[in-house]
């Protein structure tokens, strides 16, 4: 089958590698027309990637991820370690508060290797470049899309591309892996399809990230953690970086000189937890990114495909709040259920949308509405105590229980590591909370921990932080 994959980022060029290696003709058109650089170094250093909102903020290579690739793409794992990548391991050190320190099999999932998202990338652009049956055409962007004759009446059947430089692409099948910033929805309707469901808002975060090199700070607080109206996100990267996130409400004006870096620096030393994270050289300036969208999309509306021909994966088709770190692993999980369903359907066109879009729903939505859940939770009590008020339980069902979980961690290592495995994306949140066992430890938690009030994270007040933001 003659495949062309849309957008040459890591879930594009992912979703291109499993393709060619099941013996498709893969070819990935790629916007931005920078060559691939020489050397990790210099994808940190030099490549520009305008078409990548997010290229220079925090990423990690979760632990779902990291089981995902030694599964199906061992290379990729190999050549992140050869470029440098960090070991991170979500269950060591073990929180001070845990007696019970004896090692469980779940373990040896929660364990990656982790880099900054310009050398990742970097990596799977070598690997792709070299590979069988997968060419990549850099600085092409599509205009429109082609049609050909229709699998189903009625419903467009997508045939190709046509590219901004007026070149006419044929192909079988046209996957849209353009990321946050697809225009799906504007070429589907251009030849004539109904627009696909969406549902879409800003997801109300700004973001504030620098990044350091030195010796590697001792984990001590979680990776991401609240701390009232600011939450701070701290993760390794490859050859002894690292980065450090501030990220608070986009409509929390006061805290908005919190893009300066002395006042940046400020609140990140008055919180105990993370304060050593600035013990290192500085190699980047402070980096802000806002206006980043919750989006969900589907491609089959009242049980019938808009066109036939076409697919969108991981961002392209839904995309979250990046602070939580699971685009990749989730995107990737996406392109192999493409990969799956074109084993067993790829000659009907109809039945491959509609098999993609039932899996899809099944497998891949679950993580979406988790973190759209957990995300609205998370904002509204953001904006309770910027207006002092207490914030008000989560209204969300899946949102509440999620809160439950994490409030009753302390209480037993192995609810802790039952949170680990889903913020690590080993596995969706709903399954892990329909667990008896989950149920019956938190029950236990709850009755452990009811006369005694969860101690605070320890950081800046409200009024510490406009003090220190002024």
């Amino acid at each position: 089958m003659r495949i062309l994959v849309i957008g040459g980022g890591i879930c594009g060029l992912g979703a291109a590698l499993l393709l060619a290696r099941d013996g498709h003709e893969v070819t990935v058109l790629e916007r931005d027309a920078d060559p691939i650089p020489a050397s990790s170094d210099a994808a940190w250093n030099q490549w520009q990637r305008k078409g990548v909102a997010q290229f220079r903020q925090p990423h990690n290579f979760m632990p779902g991820l990291r089981l995902l690739l030694e599964a199906e793409l061992p290379e990729i794992q190999e050549a992140l370690e050869r470029a440098g990548a960090s070991r991170f391991d979500l269950v060591n050190p073990l929180p001070p508060f845990f007696t019970d320190r004896a090692p469980r099999p779940i373990d040896e999932k929660l364990w990656t290797w982790t880099a900054r998202r310009p050398v990742g990338e970097w990596v799977f652009a070598n690997a792709a470049q070299h590979a069988r049956g997968l060419s990549i055409r850099r600085g092409v962007s599509v205009d429109t899309l082609l049609i050909g004759p229709s699998a189903i009446d009625g419903v467009p059947h997508v045939a190709g591309v046509c590219t901004s430089n007026g070149d006419e692409l044929r192909s079988d099948l046209v996957v849209d892996a353009t990321g946050r910033q697809s225009r799906s929805p504007q070429w589907l309707i251009a030849i004539g399809a109904r627009p696909p469901y969406e549902e879409q808002e800003d997801c109300g975060f700004t973001y504030y990230t620098r990044y350091f090199r030195g010796v590697q700070p001792q984990r001590v607080g979680g990776s991401l953690t609240p701390l009232g109206s600011i939450s701070l996100l701290t993760l390794p990267g490859d050859r002894d970086t690292w980065s450090v996130t501030i990220f608070l409400a986009t409509g929390d004006q006061p805290l908005k000189n919190l893009r300066h870096e002395e006042q940046w620096t400020k609140a990140v030393r008055a919180c105990p937890l993370q304060a050593h994270w600035l013990e290192g050289e500085p190699i980047s300036p402070l980096l802000a990114m806002s206006g980043i969208a919750d989006r969900y999309r589907r491609f089959v509306v009242d049980g019938r495909p808009v066109a036939t021909g076409f697919v969108a994966v991981a961002d392209a088709w839904a995309c979250t709040n990046p602070s939580a770190g699971r685009g990749l692993t989730v995107g990737f999980l996406h392109a192999l259920r493409l990969r799956d369903v074109l084993r067993a359907h790829g000659g009907d066109p109809r039945v491959l949308v509609e098999e993609f879009d039932r899996r899809t729903q099944a497998e891949i939505t679950p993580w979406y509405e988790a973190q759209i859940a957990n995300d609205r939770a998370r904002f509204g009590e953001m904006v309770a105590l910027r207006e002092g008020r207490a914030p008000a339980p989560p209204a969300h069902d899946l949102a509440r229980r999620f809160a439950g979980l994490m409030a009753s961690i302390a209480a037993n290592p192995d609810l802790f590591r039952d949170a680990l495995e889903y913020i690590g994306t080993v596995t969706p949140l709903q399954e892990i909370l329909e667990r008896p066992a989950v149920i019956q430890r938190m029950a236990a938690a709850r009755e452990a921990l009811k006369d005694k009030p969860r101690p605070p994270i320890p950081g800046p007040t409200r009024s510490q932080l406009l003090e220190i933001a002024s």
